[in-house]
């Protein structure tokens, strides 16, 4: 079998390309195309397991999703890859029932770094702070996410965002 690296467009190309029709497959369906794909990495491919989470996890399998998330990050996993993975790790766990643990992994991400990924962040640390019993903390960083993408208010619901935020619940 040839063999084709993780930068090679065309792989990419069919990645995106098995992405946009997922739809149209049944689950195991789905997931064997993107195995198929994942096949063509090394095996310890750090995009490949990620790629494998993904279909684990997009057709309702999260607690196989989670060893690979994890397996992509020990490996190296990069760029936006890096923080879906984070995110979509975060996500899986909440679902399995933990939770906390995608309050620390989010809590850690928004620390690590900062990019066009924040929001996506900050909504999934939103949801498992509701699941933990954080409530006030949840608002505060769903109310930080959507303040940006607002046609006005945007100043005033930031404000409203600390304000609920860690630093400020009473409890």
């Amino acid at each position: 079998m040839h063999r084709r690296f993780h930068g090679e467009p065309n792989w990419e190309q069919r990645v995106a390309q098995a992405w946009r029709t997922i739809d149209e497959h049944e689950a195991a369906e789905f997931r064997a195309l993107i195995e198929g794909l994942a096949a063509e990495l090394p095996a310890d491919s750090a995009l490949a397991a990620f790629e494998r989470g993904c279909a684990h996890d997009s057709t309702g399998q999260p607690e196989r999703a989670v060893p690979e998330y994890r397996r992509a990050l020990e490996l190296g996993l990069t760029g936006v890859r890096r923080r879906r993975a984070v995110c979509q790790l975060a996500s899986s766990l909440r679902n399995l029932g933990d939770p906390a643990e995608g309050v620390e992994l989010l809590t850690a991400e928004l620390a690590r770094t900062s990019d066009h990924m924040d929001d996506a962040v900050r909504a999934t640390l939103a949801l498992c702070l509701v699941d933990v019993g954080r409530e006030r903390e949840a608002v505060s960083a769903a109310l930080t996410a959507l303040a940006p993408h607002l046609p006005r208010y945007q100043r005033s619901m930031a404000n409203y965002a600390r304000a609920l935020g860690p630093e400020a619940d009473p409890r």
